[in-house]
């Protein structure tokens, strides 16, 4: 889970990193456990309303997500701003102070999957099993990965291309 939460970018890497020394503790055990949950429960939804809008969604489904969410500890900072026209911004922050606000990272990208994209556009890779976002003008993406999956398709059409005589 560690690693997965540094490649997704989630939670900062010095946190990551704490966390990781103290796994003996089994702490973070219970969060990965709790995360596999999680994971279930959104592919549940997924599946249920893929490629619909969500507009007719009874609310009560988003129950084991808002009850995650609940236990969140955010808060605001005033920061010095870059760019913007003002000097100084607010900057939503996360108390990093248990494995439990892993799963609260986690939460969120769920919740703004849920909130901000189109499930319209969750689709099934052709190559594997898992889903994707497309965010391609036509919709049409066929692969999660065009290096992997979508290489592999195209292989396999060239060989079968080569296989078959020429009519």
């Amino acid at each position: 889970m560690i690693g997965w939460l540094d490649q997704a970018g989630l939670v900062p890497r010095a946190v990551l990193r704490e966390f990781k020394r103290d796994a003996h503790s089994g702490r973070l055990d219970r969060v990965a456990s709790r995360a596999r949950d999680l994971r279930e429960w959104l592919r549940t939804v997924i599946h249920q309303y893929r490629g619909e809008s969500l507009a007719g969604a009874d609310i009560s489904t988003f129950d084991v997500l808002n009850r995650i969410l609940l236990e969140d500890q955010r808060y605001v900072q005033i920061v010095r701003s870059h760019g913007h026209e003002s000097p100084l911004a607010r900057r939503l922050m996360r108390r990093w102070n248990a494995p439990d606000s892993l799963l609260w990272a986690i939460a969120e990208s769920v919740a703004h999957l849920i909130c901000e994209e189109d499930f319209r556009r969750i689709k099934q890779c052709e190559g594997c099993s898992l889903l994707f976002l497309c965010r391609t003008r036509r919709h049409e993406r066929k692969w999660c990965s065009m290096s992997t999956c979508g290489n592999r398709a195209k292989q396999a059409a060239h060989r079968n291309r080569r296989k078959s005589p020429h009519s």
